[in-house]
């Protein structure tokens, strides 16, 4: 089924992303710009000749869709790292994740998917268990705030313009276009914050790239073969994959309220996808 297909392209594309935050924190004393630059590089590496091989039609079909995209994702990420100067990263993490929240009201404006009022609580639900997992710093710097919600914006936005355009365009299209703006944009800003990379160093950023690239790629078949308001929500379940990373990985610790969150999380996912099920 249709259905079943996009949730487990979904559940792939989460635990690539999850990875490769877990690489990008194990890096985190490169500049934003330059993690943006090689993780750019690296799915460049697999799109590129890939589109070749097959002869795919590099500039794609719906090129105003995705400039958007390409746009949206450079500005989003930016929006993101900027973000983290002014909040702590728990609580800017934890509201970059109202993102499916955005993608539903986009998607009911622009595609006119309906939105049952039940999954308006499970969203909130989901998005309480997400409050719980990370957790708000002592103060919210104003500046910060807005930086994040835009970036969450955006990146709903993503979601909403996959959507739109389809199966009219090649997934390996449409991340293409995404990494050459960014691969132009971190190349650019990270020129005056380079840092030479040793051996492993050089793996690891390029690792990056791959994580990147089949997190993209999975993403992009989920959106492009289920709604918008069924397949946005499952983007919280990088939180678990990530508490799971740091609780093995770099042996973070976590406590009831965590652990309320995640049940949270899930109580909302899954029973969205019932729910959604149910109704078709």
């Amino acid at each position: 089924m249709k259905y079943n297909k996009a949730i487990v392209y979904m559940i792939i594309s989460v635990i690539a992303f999850a990875i490769m935050n877990a690489v990008v924190k194990y890096l985190s004393f490169f500049n934003a710009y330059q993690i943006v630059f090689f993780r750019s590089i690296g799915t460049l590496l697999f799109t590129i000749p890939l589109i070749l091989r097959y002869r795919i039609p590099i500039l794609g079909n719906n090129k105003k869709l995705l400039l958007v995209r390409g746009a949206a994702g450079v500005i989003s990420l930016t929006l993101f790292f900027q973000s983290l100067n002014y909040l702590d990263v728990g609580t800017a993490v934890s509201l970059r994740y109202t993102s499916p929240i955005f993608a539903a009201i986009l998607a009911l404006i622009f595609l006119k998917e309906k939105i049952k009022s039940m999954q308006w609580l499970l969203f909130l639900v989901a998005f309480v268990g997400v409050l719980f997992v990370k957790g708000f710093g002592t103060t919210i710097n104003l500046l910060g705030l807005l930086l994040v919600i835009l970036s969450a914006l955006f990146l709903g936005l993503i979601f909403v313009v996959i959507r739109k355009m389809g199966t009219k365009d090649n997934p390996l299209v449409i991340i293409n276009y995404f990494m050459v703006m960014a691969f132009i944009f971190g190349g650019v800003m990270s020129i005056n914050h380079w840092r030479n990379p040793n051996a492993i160093e050089w793996i690891l950023l390029l690792s990056l790239g791959v994580f990147g690239y089949a997190g993209q790629l999975y993403m992009t078949k989920a959106f492009q073969t289920q709604e918008t308001s069924l397949i946005a929500p499952l983007k919280y379940l990088e939180v678990i994959f990530m508490i799971v990373i740091g609780a093995t990985w770099f042996e973070e610790i976590y406590d009831f309220w965590t652990l309320f969150g995640i049940f949270l999380i899930l109580l909302g996912l899954v029973y969205n996808v019932f729910l959604k099920n149910k109704l078709e």
